[in-house]
């Protein structure tokens, strides 16, 4: 499992960024989600890396 935290705002992010961060539930800088480790999440943690934060949780 991955708790995913938006650390940076989106203001300025291109809109594939803000679309990606809006489909992992994260809207507002420190909004945390916990999401199951798979191909997709980090495809979409690779997009916008530069805005979050990555931790790995236990379930």
């Amino acid at each position: 499992m991955k708790k995913v935290t938006l650390i940076k705002s989106l203001i300025c992010a291109k809109p594939n960024q803000k679309a990606t961060a809006k489909s992992l539930g994260l809207n507002k800088i420190g909004d945390s989600i916990v999401h199951a480790d798979d191909a997709v999440l980090a495809g979409k943690i690779k997009v916008i890396s530069h805005l979050v934060a990555v931790e790995t949780v236990e379930a």
